[in-house]
C-alpha cells in the first residue's frame, strides 16, 4: 500500500474547476514530481493534500486511511507537511521563532534535536537565528521555510516550487538539500518549474495539463518522452 493516495480529486476555487479526477501514489522513501505548465493544477493538488482545498469528490488517504475530512494542523499532525510556494515565511519573526513555529503542533520532547538536524542541513540559519526572517536573501528565505517544514517532523513533505526565483548556483543547492532529507527517510512529493532538476532527483513524475493527470511514469523515461522533451525541457 502506498503512503499517500490520491484517489480521483476533484478541487474547486469557487465555482472553477481546477482538478478534474487526479489520482496520484506515492510510496514511502520515494521522490515523485508534478510537473507542469502554470495553471496545471500542481499546487492545487498540494493544497488539497495538506487540507486547505477539500475535494469535491475524491478522497485523499495516508497509510490507507481517509485524511480529506481534516483540517491541516491534523494532517500536518499526522505527518503530511507543505512547504507553501513563495515561502511563506514570517517575516517579522526571526529565525528561531519561524522554526519554532514549525514545531507547534509537537508535544514530544525532541524539538531541540530536530533544531540541531535542521543547523546540519542549513548552518547559514544557524548563523542567523537572532535574524528578522524578512531581511534573509531570497535563498535564506527558502531554506527557512524548507528548515520550518521539517521542524513538524514529516514523514511526507510537499514541496512547492522550492527553486522558484532562486540563482542557479542556490538552485543546485536547494536540490541537493532535498536528497538529503530523503536519504533521511523522509518521502517527498516535488512540485517543480525546473523540470528537468525535479526528474533528475525523482523515481517517478506526473505531468498535469489543465488539472488532469496526462502522463505518469519513471522519471528516467520521462525525461525521454517526446512530449516532455518538447513541452516542459525546452527540447525539440
Amino acid at each position: 500500500m502506498a503512503a499517500l493516495v490520491v484517489d480521483g480529486v476533484h478541487a474547486y476555487y469557487g465555482h472553477i474547476h481546477a482538478l478534474h479526477g487526479v489520482s496520484i501514489a506515492v510510496e514511502e522513501g520515494e521522490i515523485v514530481t508534478l510537473i507542469g505548465a502554470n495553471g496545471a493544477g500542481k499546487s492545487t493538488t498540494l493544497k488539497t493534500i495538506a487540507g486547505f482545498l477539500r475535494p469535491r469528490p475524491g478522497a485523499v488517504f495516508l497509510d490507507g486511511k481517509p485524511i480529506h475530512g481534516l483540517p491541516p494542523h491534523e494532517i500536518t499532525r499526522r505527518g503530511v507537511c507543505l512547504v507553501p510556494e513563495g515561502r511563506r515565511i514570517f517575516p517579522r519573526m526571526t529565525v528561531l521563532e519561524n522554526l519554532q513555529m514549525g514545531a507547534f503542533t509537537r508535544t514530544d520532547a525532541d524539538v531541540q534535536a530536530d533544531l540541531d538536524r535542521v543547523f546540519h542541513l542549513f548552518p547559514r540559519l544557524k548563523e542567523r537565528l537572532s535574524q528578522v526572517a524578512g531581511t534573509l536573501s531570497g535563498g535564506e528565505q527558502q531554506m527557512l521555510a524548507i528548515a520550518r517544514g521539517l521542524m513538524a517532523r514529516p514523514r511526507i513533505l510537499l514541496l512547492d516550487e522550492p527553486s522558484m526565483g532562486l540563482a542557479p548556483v542556490l538552485v543546485e543547492l536547494i536540490f541537493q538539500t532535498i536528497r538529503e532529507i530523503n536519504a533521511q527517510g523522509v518521502t517527498i512529493l516535488l512540485v517543480e518549474q525546473n523540470a528537468l532538476m525535479a526528474l533528475g532527483i525523482a523515481r517517478r513524475g506526473y505531468v498535469l495539463e489543465t488539472g488532469r493527470i496526462v502522463l505518469a511514469d519513471e522519471a528516467h523515461r520521462l525525461r525521454e518522452n517526446d512530449m516532455v522533451r518538447k513541452s516542459y525541457l525546452g527540447e525539440l
